[in-house]
């Protein structure tokens, strides 16, 4: 025999039904973060500039539980599932592009005409770029960073970005490097990255302005940190990594002057030590 009920009864019961779910759900919608969308730039509130924790990995199987606010990760190699995973997370993503140099199994290798490659460059068989052709270079170079807007970055970390001071193969100058540079950081910006000049020290008092942030390797070892403070003295985070040393030996002046220091290996695998923060 089936009962039917009244309709108060079934409107009773839907409003039941209805209430349970918004307290299972509840728990999940009040710890859930709103991430900045893909392709928007990443935003880098100076108040936090001294204390971000941050990973740096171009080899091996990325490691999306270090504890980290910001990853630098390789757009190639990084799929749009990885970065939704840490974006889901609130992590800010950093893109590295070889804006100066190219090597043979880059994808877009073909794009770079023969009379803009140069001599051997640090990277295994590549070759440096004429920085100076910027008609040349700048389209392809526009869709490295399209690459990078696609998979859900919200900045670009501009690696080999100091041909001027390597003997690149051409007569590219110190302004040659500074025109170039800030041209990217601009392109950067009008394809909604935010931009970040990865070492080429010397010209950081001049560059500091037009970007966002610094990436440095080694600035300790080097004798060099102090010149990077143009960065930390504006508010903008100084991401910077050694790979020799003890932390507690280099963190001491790291973490005085600002930066978010840790140590890593040369090959940038999902391994680390970090600085402790202010």
């Amino acid at each position: 025999m089936r009962i039917r009920l009244r309709p108060r009864a079934v409107r009773l019961r839907r409003a039941l039904a209805a209430g349970a779910v918004l307290v299972l759900l509840a728990p999940v919608y009040g710890c859930r973060v709103d991430v900045t969308a893909p392709g928007a730039p990443t935003p880098w509130p100076p108040a936090s500039a001294r204390h971000w924790q941050w990973q740096w990995q171009l080899t091996g199987r990325l490691d999306a539980d270090v504890d980290a606010d910001v990853f630098l990760l390789d757009p190639v190699r990084t799929t749009t599932a990885e970065t939704s995973v840490l974006r889901a997370r609130d992590r800010r993503l950093v893109c590295q592009v070889h804006v100066g140099s190219v090597v043979p199994d880059d994808p877009d290798a073909s794009r770079f005409p023969a009379g803009v490659l140069g001599a051997a460059g640090r990277r295994p068989q590549s070759r440096w770029l004429d920085v100076r052709r910027w008609d040349a270079l700048e389209p392809a170079l526009a869709d490295r960073f399209r690459l990078c807007r696609g998979k859900g970055f919200g900045a670009v970390a501009l690696a080999d970005a100091d041909a001027y001071l390597h003997r690149s193969g051409f007569p590219v100058s110190f302004d040659d490097q500074l025109l170039f540079n800030r041209r990217l950081a601009r392109l950067a910006r009008s394809l909604s990255l935010s931009p970040g000049l990865m070492n080429d020290v010397p010209q950081v008092a001049a560059l500091a302005p037009d970007f966002d942030f610094a990436v440095n390797e080694e600035c300790v070892r080097l004798g060099q940190c102090a010149k990077l403070l143009p960065f930390a003295d504006a508010g903008k985070p100084v991401f910077h990594v050694e790979y020799t040393g003890s932390t507690a030996d280099f963190c001491v002046t790291t973490v005085g002057y600002g930066f978010a220091s840790a140590r890593k290996q040369r090959t940038l695998d999902a391994w680390r030590e970090t600085c402790p923060l202010l």
